[in-house]
């Protein structure tokens, strides 16, 4: 069974669907209104325990309903949560989703995900040191960061950075990441104007860039190769990004090969898309297998 640590941010999403998105000062009427566990790193977390994972989850809560209800979330689907602490006296993290003309727009409260410090993180450095991968994100401080790229090139484990929300990243960071996972849009952060086959060829195996449902691109060393996504109806693309990044952890750290490590995650994240929730639609191991 992989081993697999994922660092990051655990929060309540606060999620609204609408038959459109408002502009600027605009009211809308609304068609529902619900409350679902996510946040970056839980939502990663969830994705690499249903796909057949043993996974600790490294992040902190608030003390209050939601630390609870994300805390009890967490341990219903398998995940560790020795490392998941809640903090006095600080809110947990929220985000607050629009799902409107077939996409959604998020804007993200950090509150308790702020006090996963370098420190902090060190307290797990047992089983980082122990796992086959580990699984980072940008919805915690980017020292923290910094320090568990440094913690897993040290002790020669894996670091996959998905960069979102999108923010520059160190170079040392990228240098040290055995995986960069941005999306179009992260990537141009990251690198600027640099034409994107330029910087594919850069870091060949290294840099995975997702392009939504057309699937993900990357450099073998010798060629751009695109990995095609799968065409569905989709429900609520939300957490699709995170069912990918941790079915590509899943499949890397069983030792499949980069291609099929792709394919396996954008079939689970394209079945993530069909059901309402960024939890909620992540699909089980024998979902992925069976619709392979």
């Amino acid at each position: 069974m992989a081993k697999i640590v994922v660092i990051g941010s655990a929060s309540m999403d606060l999620v609204v669907t609408a038959a459109k998105r408002p502009g600027a000062g605009e009211t809308v009427l609304g068609d529902s209104f619900k409350t679902v566990p996510g946040g970056k790193g839980a939502n990663q977390a969830v994705a690499c325990a249903r796909l057949g994972a043993e996974v600790t989850m490294v992040g902190c809560v608030g003390d209050d309903s939601f630390g609870k209800t994300i805390l009890n979330n967490l341990q219903s689907n398998g995940v560790v949560t020795d490392y998941v602490e809640p903090v006095t006296g600080i809110e947990s993290g929220t985000a607050h989703i629009i799902l409107a003309e077939g996409d959604n727009s998020i804007v993200v409260v950090k509150a308790a995900n702020d006090r996963i410090t370098p420190a902090y993180v060190g307290q797990a450095a047992a089983v980082i040191k122990a796992s086959d991968i580990v699984l980072i994100q940008q919805e915690i401080p980017e020292e923290t960061v910094v320090h568990v790229s440094e913690i897993c090139s040290k002790y020669h484990v894996p670091l996959m950075l998905n960069p979102a929300p999108a923010r520059p990243v160190p170079s040392r960071v990228i240098e040290q990441a055995a995986y960069i996972t941005p999306n179009e849009h992260e990537a141009a952060i990251l690198f600027g104007d640099e034409p994107l086959s330029d910087v594919l060829r850069r870091y060949p195996n290294k840099l995975i860039v997702t392009e939504g449902k057309n699937g993900v691109r990357y450099f073998d060393g010798s060629q751009e190769v695109v990995v095609p996504g799968y065409q569905v109806e989709a429900v609520d693309t939300t957490g699709a990004g995170d069912t990918f990044n941790g079915a590509f952890a899943v499949a890397l750290a069983e030792g499949m090969s980069i291609t099929d490590s792709l394919r396996f995650a954008n079939r689970a994240a394209s079945l993530s898309v069909m059901r309402f929730g960024a939890q909620g639609g992540m699909p089980t191991r024998d979902e992925v297998e069976g619709s392979l």
